[in-house]
């Protein structure tokens, strides 16, 4: 009898030993599994796993979410996209919503650093690795530790000074912030009221300080309370002569139109980023982190910025960025832009 414990001891253990063998050189499955797998068949399972789950769902704040999940849907062929797309602030309350029910339904995300940054403090997301990474920045990937990221900056939309050339002369462009007090701009100057231009104050409190934004309030600025994407319309038209919170996507492809403006960058250039991470509860892990690795590999990149305008992270345009969130917690940066906003109010007219 003892030997026979003794032998039944020793297949138990042997079956032990052959299980945990099984589970370690098998396939990886789980979210947090695929998101630090790092082995030369990674994009092979990837893809073999996407194709049996059928679809990847897409939270975005991206105006162009459609052509994206098309492109995405053309190279692997069997993964559909369910995309839902709304602003910023819907978005975080959407995510947030489906977790406390836990009912979480999105794959992937893809938006602006206050979403994410709300996602990761509330362990919303997962920590990931991605043959792609390395070539990015340190300032544009959000480090979860372990050679692993919480998200990566997968398009830049850069705020500068966009003008009609109709209404500024060449001598009148500015070429730095200082250059916006020139007398010749006085009362021609516009302002977006909203996120837009609350950040270009930001970058000029950065780099100058508030006696010379309080100085601006003597240019005659009128703000108006919409999008810079907006406002860079009432620039197209000649309504607007000059504003320094237009986007370069914008300007780019108002000029591919016929429109007759250009856009300057400043000594410092706020950057609205975008960043794509991987849901910390996927039910569809394999094309969550496929969706993330096609937004910030190569090919996407290209796609971003030649069909739609972005600026790319890993690219250099010649000026410096700025990312406003950065170093920041998100009650952090709220204060910093409430204050922002106030000013913007006192230096300019409605």
């Amino acid at each position: 009898m003892r030997i026979f414990c003794g032998s039944l001891l020793f297949i138990l253990l042997i079956l032990a030993t052959q299980a945990v063998a099984w589970g370690q050189t098998g396939r990886p499955t789980s979210v947090a599994e695929l998101a630090t797998y790092t082995g030369a068949d990674r994009e092979q399972i990837l893809v073999e796993g996407a194709k049996k789950e059928g679809k990847v769902v897409w939270y975005t704040t991206l105006i162009a979410y459609k052509e994206i999940a098309n492109f995405f849907e053309s190279k692997y062929s069997g993964v559909k996209v369910e995309a839902y797309r709304t602003d910023s602030r819907d978005l975080i309350k959407r995510v947030l919503t489906e977790a406390q029910a836990r009912r979480s339904q999105v794959d992937a995300i893809e938006t602006t650093p206050p979403g994410l940054m709300t996602f990761r403090e509330n362990k919303l997301i997962a920590p990931y690795t991605s043959p792609h990474v390395a070539a990015y920045p340190e300032a544009t990937k959000v480090n979860a530790g372990k050679g692993l990221v919480y998200w990566v900056t997968d398009r830049e939309s850069f705020v500068g000074v966009g003008y009609n050339k109709n209404s500024i002369k060449p001598s009148e462009v500015p070429k730095n912030f200082e250059e916006l007090l020139k007398p010749a701009l006085k009362g021609k100057i516009g302002i977006s009221g909203d996120e837009t231009g609350v950040r270009i104050l930001g970058a000029m409190l950065r780099v100058k300080g508030e006696e010379f934004v309080r100085r601006l309030k003597g240019q005659d600025i009128k703000m108006y309370p919409i999008s810079g994407g907006a406002l860079n319309e009432l620039v197209v038209s000649g309504e607007v002569a000059i504003a320094p919170s237009i986007f370069r996507n914008h300007v780019l492809s108002s000029i591919e139109k016929g429109a007759p403006v250009a856009w300057v960058p400043m000594e410092l250039v706020a950057s609205n980023a975008g960043g794509a991470a991987v849901a910390a509860q996927a039910q569809r892990p394999h094309a969550a982190i496929l969706f993330v690795d096609f937004l910030i590999s190569p090919l996407g990149q290209k796609i971003l910025e030649e069909q739609f305008k972005f600026g790319s992270p890993i690219k250099d345009y010649g000026f410096k960025r700025w990312y406003p969130e950065s170093g920041f917690t998100i009650d952090q940066y709220e204060e910093a832009s409430d204050k922002w906003r106030k000013l913007l109010r006192e230096i300019t007219r409605k």
